[in-house]
């Protein structure tokens, strides 16, 4: 019995570890209603917000090496990655769980119909990049419009 009590224990505490939901630093301003919608996405994922409403979201950009090109409305942190604009939380798991080495992953821009940015049934065609230290990038994932 005793054998039991341990292996369940063990498996729970597995469970427990594998649900545990990832924290998430996001830096937006505080007139963004898009940013809100955006992190509502990552909640229903699963993802625990650390929700950070600032003056100065260039300077943030800028701290994390996201230039002028690849910037959006607000800047995200997470497991030593930086996530600019309306990704998807799938492309945010892809990266946490391929661990490439890069600085991050962004949507340029504010295309309509990403996360955050729904309007109808009206979807553009959009790209998510990685991007190194450099600014150098690459085509993380891309997503079909209508």
């Amino acid at each position: 019995m005793n054998l039991l009590k341990i292996v369940l224990a063990v498996g729970l505490a597995v469970v427990s570890v594998a649900v545990k939901a990832e924290e998430i630093v996001v830096y937006r301003s505080p007139t963004c209603g898009c940013c809100e919608k955006w992190l509502a996405h990552l909640q229903t994922d699963g993802f625990t917000i650390k929700d950070n409403v600032t003056n100065d979201v260039n300077a943030i950009k800028t701290k994390h090496g996201v230039t002028p090109k690849l910037a959006s409305c607000h800047t995200a942190t997470i497991n030593g990655y930086v996530v600019e604009g309306h990704v998807p939380v799938d492309d945010i798991k892809k990266m946490l769980k391929t661990k490439p080495e890069i600085v991050g992953i962004a949507v340029p821009g504010m295309p309509v119909g990403t996360p955050g940015m729904e309007m109808g049934g009206k979807k553009e065609q959009y790209d998510v990049v990685s991007f190194d230290s450099k600014g150098n990038t690459q085509l993380f994932n891309s997503y079909k419009g209508n």
